[in-house]
């Protein structure tokens, strides 16, 4: 009897992680940042935008997160809560890179909410993507690069 229990719950833990990452996969989509092309998961929810790439180990190469907003022209805030990997915020307006953030460390785990450091845009966004650390000077994207977002 255990071990039909124990086959049973491998099947269900199999079969949820299946599920897991089918969701996953369907949810990226290919952007690209001046000439470099991105697989970029979708945040468009707020549970999705609040979680981020929080308690992540790693993040591909030529991976990242697209937060996809409500409306356009927003000021968002972005911290480091959960983070366990360094980022490049890279802020896009009306399909161009207007900002980027660079080489932003996870904070220590000791760091209270109160005292994680906020990023925001200069002026209004509309979209945000965050990318693996050191991405932004390995591919060269600048300020006023174009964003190819047709495909989400």
């Amino acid at each position: 009897m255990k071990q039909v229990l124990w086959a049973l719950l491998g099947v269900a833990v199999f079969i949820a992680g299946v599920g897991f990452l089918t969701q996953r996969l369907q949810n990226k989509k290919e952007i690209s940042v001046g000439s470099t092309k991105i697989q970029a998961e979708i945040a468009s929810t707020e549970s999705q935008r609040q979680k981020g790439l929080g308690d992540r180990k790693t993040l591909g190469e030529n991976s990242g997160m697209l937060f996809i907003f409500d409306t356009k022209d927003v000021f968002p805030s972005f911290w480091m809560k959960d983070m366990l990997i360094g980022i490049d915020i890279i802020w896009i307006n009306d399909a161009k890179v207007a900002k980027i953030d660079k080489n932003i460390e996870p904070p220590d785990k000791a760091t209270s909410d109160s005292q994680l450091k906020l990023y925001r845009p200069d002026a209004p966004i509309d979209y945000v993507l965050e990318v693996a650390t050191g991405f932004s000077d390995k591919n060269n994207i600048k300020t006023g690069d174009s964003v190819d977002l047709s495909a989400i």
